[in-house]
């Protein structure tokens, strides 16, 4: 097994991407019509944002594309044995491959194999938290919201470590995703948080989304460069 990979500061990273709003958002705002208009501002610049990397993210090649998963796969098991040498009996959340996301299954694989107990996360309830069904290569899987396969079974179980698929992320923690809000309010309603990773590309780094009320930072950014304690920029 290669050494771990160190976990970079905020410090170190390149400049960002900007997402630029119509207008800036007020750190208080004076009155409800403001604040309406700032989460108009906000809402619609990472519109904007996702449909640009998604954008990106589609012209990968297949070459590339396999390349930046086989990066993230081997990242993410060295991170995990790096934070947890003894990760059997742990469990993962990981994430099935949607809209040119990375293929973290041989990943998954590796860590089945190592002791780790896999789950899958499911919309059961739209709208609500998302659950967590347990998966290990070669189980049968049905079709579930948004047609995302998830396990065949109605069995739950609760991750100690979450990943979190990034459309875009930035240095202190907070994902761009679908615009769905499951994940975050996944983490703002769990009583025992699990260690959340986003998994997503070096250059998908913005300089902010800012963040609002409802936003939860994860805690730690994984793309193919390495890993990234994003607590670290909060002061944690």
């Amino acid at each position: 097994m290669p050494p771990s990979d160190p976990i970079r500061p905020a410090s170190s990273l390149r400049p960002a991407a900007s997402l630029r709003l119509a207008s800036s958002p007020c750190l208080a705002c004076e009155d409800a019509a403001e604040a309406a208009q700032q989460a108009l501002d906000v809402a619609r610049c990472r519109k904007a944002e996702r449909e640009r990397l998604l954008g990106e993210r589609r012209v990968l090649s297949a070459a590339d594309h396999a390349a930046l998963s086989a990066a993230l796969s081997q990242g993410l098991v060295r991170l995990v044995q790096s934070l947890f040498p003894a990760p059997g009996g742990l469990v993962l959340s990981g994430f099935w491959p949607i809209r040119g996301e990375p293929d973290l299954r041989p990943a998954l694989a590796e860590l089945s194999a190592l002791g780790m107990q896999i789950a899958l996360p499911v919309v059961a309830t739209p709208r609500m938290p998302l659950v967590f069904r347990p998966w290990a290569p070669g189980a049968r899987m049905r079709r579930g919201h948004w047609s995302i396969p998830e396990p065949d079974t109605e069995a739950t179980i609760w991750p100690q470590i979450a990943l979190a698929p990034l459309v875009g992320w930035t240095a202190d923690g907070y994902r761009l995703g679908y615009g769905g809000g499951y994940f975050d309010r996944t983490l703002a309603d769990a009583t025992r948080r699990p260690l959340s990773i986003g998994i997503g590309l070096d250059s998908a780094r913005l300089d902010t989304i800012f963040p609002q009320d409802h936003d939860v930072p994860l805690d730690l950014i994984l793309t193919e460069t390495g890993p990234l304690d994003t607590r670290r920029s909060r002061g944690e």
